[in-house]
């Protein structure tokens, strides 16, 4: 069986209304912001079937999916970088945990985000 985005492109467009990922590139980067979700809940959605969650972890899951994979597109070039900083002429930028980016297992991800998906109860890993 093929693995399932948490979110569809067509959640995408018409109940999280998102407009800033290209049609042909949504579903490739929803799946791809499911993986990533799937680390940080240390793999408990593919475990159980999202269907098996609460209606509110469900609603959650789907929202931090799209919001995962607007914030991947916008910075995809700050997060392939090998690069963890650089400075030229005085100015310089960094990329890890900030004030405003949460990074684990390899996964960046705005933290207000990761807070919504931690309301969940799927991020603790002593959670079961």
């Amino acid at each position: 069986m093929a693995y399932e985005p948490y979110a569809t492109p067509e959640y995408y467009q018409n109940t999280f209304e998102g407009h800033m990922i290209p049609e042909n590139e949504q579903k490739k980067a929803l799946a791809q912001a499911s993986r990533h979700i799937d680390s940080l809940t240390y793999n408990r959605i593919v475990g159980r079937g999202i269907s098996s969650l609460s209606t509110f972890q469900q609603e959650v899951i789907r929202e931090v999916t799209c919001l995962q994979a607007e914030f991947e597109y916008e910075n995809a070039d700050e997060i392939n970088t090998i690069l963890s900083g650089y400075s030229i002429n005085g100015v310089s930028a960094q990329f890890g945990n900030s004030w405003n980016v949460f990074a684990e297992k390899g996964v960046a991800m705005k933290r207000d985000v990761y807070a919504l998906l931690s309301q969940t109860g799927l991020c603790c890993r002593l959670a079961r």
